[in-house]
């Protein structure tokens, strides 16, 4: 299981990583002869170790003291190149500094295989919420008793290509050009958030609301949902080919389609199916 502060780590490992200016990559050295330490010009070149000579014409690989005719190509280790070391250029784990650590993470085996995961997981997650099922937020007590201020809802995005709408259908939606206007244009904050409201008529309907009662095709309609009966007059109206006309459970206190008119289908986004949070509130309880 994957806890909180450990997802947290990734997520901050992500960020820094992908905002952090390039730098280059604390790379180990390759290790050296314990014995015969090589730094700066003394450093190995490739030739040919057998012969004691580097590739370069009259460079030795090594120098004897040996003043006396000795072998002046002897190993001075004839045990072998059988351990290796760096003092010098060896730093642990706890000497990198924050930056150095997360690009070693990120080179290890375990982070390219945390960051594979974590990107596939990311798309899945993006696919599911753009194309098939979102949360949502509920801001405001138009749909009570319904919906209460804080509920988060789940709204599914694929029904609404393959099968028409229904009234008493819970939807969201983006709101219309109507709307739009009403609350300051279309470059206002409002008229940029989605909206919540209950399908209540379809195209062709007939539809009026007098006496604080909803009549659709001339029949008065059982709406156990609402918080109290409507205390305006609307209609009597027909709804349009391809839309539909939404009203809020709290026909009292919701800015709906009997104050803005008709709610063009192409604008729904999707159906809400349940409410999943708070845990007390879990759901469907209304919505249908």
């Amino acid at each position: 299981m994957v806890t909180a502060s450990k997802a947290l780590k990734w997520a901050t490992f992500v960020v820094v990583a992908l905002t952090s200016p390039t730098s280059e990559v604390m790379a180990f050295s390759a290790p050296r002869h314990q014995n015969t330490p090589l730094r700066g010009a003394n450093s190995i070149r490739r030739g040919n170790i057998r012969s004691g000579q580097t590739t370069t014409p009259g460079r030795r690989l090594w120098m004897s003291n040996n003043r006396d005719g000795g072998n002046d190509g002897g190993d001075p280790n004839p045990g072998g190149m059988n351990q290796w070391d760096d003092d010098d250029n060896e730093r642990s784990w706890d000497d990198l500094n924050f930056f150095e650590q997360v690009q070693e993470w990120f080179a290890s085996p375990e982070g390219k295989e945390d960051v594979q995961t974590y990107t596939v997981s990311l798309g899945v997650a993006l696919l599911l919420r753009f194309l098939i099922i979102e949360p949502r937020y509920i801001p405001s007590l138009s749909m009570y008793p319904t919906f209460e201020v804080g509920d988060q809802l789940a709204v599914e995005k694929v029904t609404k290509r393959i099968r028409p709408f229904s009234r008493r259908e819970v939807v969201v939606f983006n709101p219309p050009a109507t709307f739009r206007e009403m609350v300051g244009g279309p470059t206002s904050q409002k008229a940029k958030e989605a909206l919540i409201k209950r399908i209540i008529a379809i195209e062709g309907d007939k539809v009026e609301v007098m006496g604080g009662k909803l009549f659709v095709n001339g029949a008065e309609q059982d709406e156990p949902f609402t918080a109290e009966d409507a205390d305006y007059e609307f209609g009597p109206v027909v709804v349009p080919s391809g839309e539909v006309l939404v009203l809020g459970d709290n026909r009292n206190h919701s800015l709906d389609g009997h104050i803005w008119g008709f709610l063009p289908s192409e604008n729904v986004i999707g159906r809400a199916v349940f409410v999943y949070w708070p845990p007390w509130r879990v759901g469907t309880t209304g919505m249908y």
